[in-house]
């Protein structure tokens, strides 16, 4: 008899429907698990056997075949344990009335007949909501993941004999039903499971004491998502502005909240106390992270996002940037410019949105203390090594480059409390409604970060005196292309600040001033 139930896979940070077809029939008894699945799929059929077995049902001497569809896509993981399980008893058992027939069914299956947990569950569930499925059966600690669907019926189960309950089918041994858990849970997704990502912080801007420049450029690269590289002595407070960037960016929407969720889903980094990722992330990666944990890698034939994806709609900050590998910041060339990454792994192809801000920090030495001689001994031959740790294309990808001063005993012992973040934020929020408004026709670009040069033509006109200024600057600085343009995106983001409609002298003086690091750095010689 064949059956025939609904399951989901994930291909690169999304997924679709799968259909788990089951045929049981005479001939030589064995069992074969068709379409294109990996180990970890047909090893599902023997956990079904024993956990059947251990519910008093045996499977018979009968062939049984499984197919999953679609066939030209790779799946991988045990997620198909639990559909598995139930197109093999709705195969054996065809005469069971089953209501189920438009329902998804995600979850690994115990020896013993346990559900446990599956990774990638909110992308799954979504995949079945957009197949017009009528809803899912899930794990207990799958849960609260699931319910972010706003249509899909969810029904959690812990057991085995639990989903069998539901589905109203008869089995043996009626013992293996005691202390198995409280139950299943068949529920609406009303409910509220919103919880934050992340620690709660409580990180506040009006605590950097002294830093009003390196908190400028902050609250600049916040309102037109540009990339911002501190340099600067040791506890200068260059990781202290950065961790409170988050702090200042708009609140997520509902939907930026999902498809931020579905990555950490994918890379097994919810926990499942936490439905739903509120809170925008801050990453801080060691610097010897490889270039696969920064860009995305293979992991079991399926792909793990990388620091890029996990940082999305929040920051990804990078501390002492010179002592990270080459290849892992020279990797970062093509996303910082595309917004953009492009995998090729095992002969698959992914491509993902980068979503979020670059902030990188660095010290001007390799002690820290450069230019005070008194504190640095670092040989002018080491001072430039580590400098120069960073290639100048990667450079000028940084929008605004800014040296931090040490900071005075003064502001340290001052009673005075700095800008507030939530101050910073509605001017973030004000600046930000203000780019929503130039390229709401625009379908690739959404902050003026984004911008390309026949963007930067279209929207960063400049006046006469305007232009002669900026003309004037690329003789005298000796600016590349890029830079030069990276100087009137910078130019419109100040200008949206103000909320001014064109850019002036006053806008274009200042992001001039966010320029000068990339010449202390290639201009040194001891």
């Amino acid at each position: 008899m064949l059956s025939k139930v609904y399951s989901a896979a994930i291909h690169g940070l999304n997924a679709y429907v799968v259909s788990v077809q089951v045929d049981e029939s005479n001939g030589l008894p064995r069992s074969m698990t068709l379409g294109n699945v990996s180990a970890s799929v047909k090893e599902a059929i023997e956990r079904v056997s024993i956990a059947l077995k251990n519910l008093g049902l045996e499977l018979p001497p009968k062939k049984i075949t499984i197919n999953l569809q679609p066939a030209d896509l790779r799946k991988n993981g045990s997620s198909f344990d639990l559909p598995i399980f139930m197109g093999t008893l709705l195969a054996l058992y065809p005469s069971c009335d089953f209501p189920y027939e438009n329902y998804g069914f995600l979850g690994e299956l115990g020896l013993d007949g346990e559900i446990r947990p599956v990774s990638g569950v909110l992308p799954m569930v979504l995949a079945l909501e957009e197949a017009g499925m009528e809803g899912v059966f899930v794990s207990k600690d799958n849960e609260r993941e699931a319910r972010n669907s706003e249509k899909l019926k969810v029904i959690s189960c812990s057991h085995i004999t639990e989903l069998l309950d539901i589905c109203k089918i008869p089995y043996g041994k009626k013992e293996k039903r005691k202390n198995i858990g409280a139950g299943p849970s068949v529920g609406s997704n009303d409910e509220s499971y919103a919880n934050g990502n992340e620690e709660d912080q409580n990180l506040d801007f009006q605590d950097i004491l002294g830093q009003s420049y390196g908190v400028r450029a902050a609250l600049i690269a916040a309102a037109g998502h540009h990339a911002l590289l501190f340099s600067g002595p040791a506890g200068t407070g260059k990781t202290m502005i950065a961790k409170r960037i988050p702090g200042i960016l708009p609140k997520m929407s509902k939907q930026e909240k999902l498809e931020l969720t579905k990555i950490y889903s994918i890379a097994s980094c919810l926990p499942s106390e936490k439905g739903l990722i509120e809170k925008r992330p801050f990453r801080a990666p060691h610097s010897a992270v490889s270039q696969n944990t920064l860009l995305g890698g293979m992991s079991s034939g399926r792909l793990i996002p990388g620091e890029l994806a996990l940082a999305g709609k929040g920051v990804l900050f990078l501390d002492e940037l010179p002592l990270f590998k080459k290849e892992s910041i020279e990797a970062l060339r093509g996303p910082m410019e595309e917004k953009r990454v492009t995998l090729h792994r095992l002969q698959q192809f992914f491509s993902y949105p980068v979503d979020c801000l670059f902030v990188a920090a660095m010290n001007p030495c390799p002690c820290g203390y450069f230019p005070d001689r008194n504190r640095c001994h670092c040989t002018p031959g080491q001072i430039r090594a580590y400098q120069r740790g960073i290639s100048k294309p990667i450079l000028e990808r940084m929008d605004l480059c800014v040296s931090l001063p040490s900071i005075t005993l003064q502001d340290a012992l001052t009673k005075e409390k700095g800008i507030s973040s939530a101050v910073l934020r509605k001017q973030v929020e004000k600046a930000r409604k203000m780019q929503e408004r130039r390229f709401f026709q625009e379908e690739k670009i959404r902050w003026n970060g984004d911008m390309n040069v026949r963007a930067v033509n279209e929207y960063c006109e400049l006046g006469k005196e305007e232009a002669e200024y900026m003309e004037n600057i690329f003789k005298l600085k000796n600016l590349s292309m890029r830079t030069y343009h990276k100087i009137l995106k910078l130019a419109r983001t100040i200008a949206d600040l103000e909320e001014e409609e064109k850019i002036n002298m006053n806008h274009l003086a200042e992001a001039v001033s966010y320029r000068g690091l990339e010449e202390v750095l290639f201009s040194f010689e001891g």
